[in-house]
Order: C-alpha cells, then sequence, then structure tokens
C-alpha cells in the first residue's frame, strides 16, 4: 500500500536526527536529499516502485556514490516513518584502488594556497587552513581548537557520542595564540565570524575557492576536506603506521583509513611499470628469448 509524505513527516524526521545527535551539516543533506525524493514523487503514493524509478533516475544522473549517498538519506526517512517495504538497496561499488588526479591537493598547492591567503591578508583563513592540514582534523571539528586547547596543546573533541583528543603542533600553538590576542579572543574557539559564531563550513569553502586564481590551484581540487587528505597521505607515506594514522583521524574502522592512503592513478602506474614483467623487442632480457621471437616469427 503506497504512503503520502507530509511537512509534517519531515519535521518529524529532523526532529529524530538531532537527537540522535547528527551534525548540523547531515541534517542539512538529509532533509536536502528527502525533499528531492519528495519533489520526484509529487502527489502521488510512495511505493517501492516509485522509490526504484527514483534510483534509476539518480544512476542516470550522478556518481554511484551520490547515488548511495541520496539513497541512505531517503531509506533513513522510509526506517523512521516504519515504511520498510518502500527501503532500496544501494549500488554495489568496488573501491577505488587509486585517488583521481583531477581531485589530488599536492603539497606544494597547499603551501601556494597558504602563499595567497597571506598576501590577501586574510590571516584568518591562512591559520585555518594550516590547522585542518596539520592536525587532519574535520572542519566540523575546528570549534573546538579553543584559546584553552591551544594552551595546553591539545584539543578535547566531542562529536557524536564519541571523545578524543588532537594534538596541535607546538608552531601552530604559538601562530594561534599571536592571532587570538590581536583579535581579542580571550577564550572558546578561535575561528570565529566578527559576530563571534564558529565559521560556517561553506563560507569557508568559499574563501578557500577564490584563493584558486592567485594560487594557480585548479578549483576542484580546493575544499576542505583536502586539506585532511593531503595530512593523512603525507603522515602515511613518512610513518606507514596505518593504526596510528586512524587514531589520529578519529577513524574507528581502519578501513575507512585506508580511503586515504591511496596513491594517485599516476603514482600507481609508475609503481607498476616499475615491477618490469612486460618484455619488449627493443630491450630482450636474454638470447633465449630472441631465439623464441625468431622461432615464432615474430621477428626475423
Amino acid at each position: 500500500m503506497g504512503k503520502k509524505m507530509t511537512k509534517a513527516q519531515i519535521k518529524q524526521f529532523q526532529s529524530v536526527l538531532m537527537n540522535n545527535e547528527q551534525s548540523t551539516a547531515t541534517i542539512q543533506k538529509y532533509l536536502r536529499d528527502v525533499k528531492a525524493f519528495w519533489t520526484f514523487a509529487g502527489d502521488e503514493t510512495v511505493t517501492k516502485e516509485t522509490v526504484i524509478q527514483y534510483k534509476r533516475y539518480l544512476q542516470e544522473n550522478y556518481k554511484p556514490s551520490s547515488v548511495n549517498s541520496m539513497l541512505a538519506a531517503i531509506n533513513s526517512f522510509f526506517r523512521v516513518m516504519g515504511w520498510f517495504e518502500c527501503v532500496v538497496k544501494t549500488l554495489k561499488v568496488q573501491r577505488q584502488a587509486f585517488r583521481s588526479r583531477e581531485r589530488e591537493l599536492t603539497r606544494e598547492e597547499y603551501f601556494r594556497l597558504l602563499k595567497a591567503a597571506k598576501d590577501k591578508e586574510n590571516i584568518r583563513l591562512y591559520l585555518l587552513m594550516q590547522t585542518l592540514c596539520s592536525t587532519g582534523i574535520r572542519v566540523s571539528e575546528l570549534p573546538f581548537i579553543t584559546v584553552e586547547a591551544v594552551r595546553s596543546g591539545r584539543a578535547a573533541v566531542c562529536l557524536k557520542g564519541k571523545n578524543r583528543i588532537v594534538l596541535l603542533p607546538a608552531n601552530l600553538c604559538r601562530e594561534l595564540l599571536r592571532y587570538a590576542r590581536k583579535k581579542g579572543i580571550k577564550k572558546g574557539s578561535i575561528f570565529v565570524t566578527r559576530s563571534g559564531r564558529p565559521m560556517d563550513r561553506s563560507n569557508i569553502l568559499h574563501e578557500m575557492k577564490n584563493l584558486c586564481p592567485e594560487a594557480g590551484v585548479e578549483r576542484n581540487k580546493v575544499f576542505p576536506h583536502n586539506l585532511r587528505h593531503l595530512f593523512a597521505c603525507l603522515f602515511y607515506k613518512a610513518e606507514k603506521d596505518l593504526s596510528r594514522l586512524a587514531d589520529l583521524l578519529g577513524h574507528s574502522n581502519i578501513n575507512t583509513t585506508r580511503i586515504y592512503t591511496c596513491v594517485s592513478g599516476n603514482e600507481q602506474e609508475r609503481q607498476i611499470e616499475n615491477l618490469g614483467l612486460v618484455l619488449t623487442e627493443k630491450k630482450p632480457h636474454n638470447v633465449r628469448y630472441v631465439v623464441w621471437m625468431k622461432r615464432s616469427g615474430e621477428i626475423s
């Protein structure tokens, strides 16, 4: 039997997400995805067939990872409503063994972004990017970088019912304390707006994108999470300690951490080429190989 979606149900869904202590960004995304499905369904009753049609529509217009993300949101809504018969399966996606070069931010590009921020006299963004990249924290964890945390060199992060301690580099602490004194920030979060509220993710992204022309970095590489990714890649390259990296990133599942340690496609190609497992006519490895090639008629 079909179900009807209403504003009251979406409001109820929002309340459940808030009671489950989901982050603001997660709640906004889930609501956005549920409302998109509601628009697709229109005034019609929602059945399993409706959801399957929507799934096909998503497959035709979005990447598999995005499709699964959207399906996760509407499946969550269905479960909260008790519409278990409407829940659909997500797509099976094989994990890519290498990072896309088009979205890979290099260390050199990161430093160019820092220089651009400093040249624009945007010291808040200059220090914010260094904080994200030198600690590997999520942008949602920035409010926990407080004056008190910087003085102790450790930030106590508490999100989604999970608690962890983030170590802050000494050089970073000195710069942040100097910035806080200059801005008159005596306690609480350091990265705040003029009104004293924690900086919004979208504003941070917008400010970072504005650095791209001057820094000479492609816009699709520049977003806060890529700084966390760069930290993870450089740490693993230096230490080769996946378990420790998982602790630093706050991952409860080490398989999540593996995503951050993938090399780029170009790097993987180079590694495979260096195995030297393909013989060529120009550089035969031995006389027997040449004799075999002549006998088989491959060379004269």
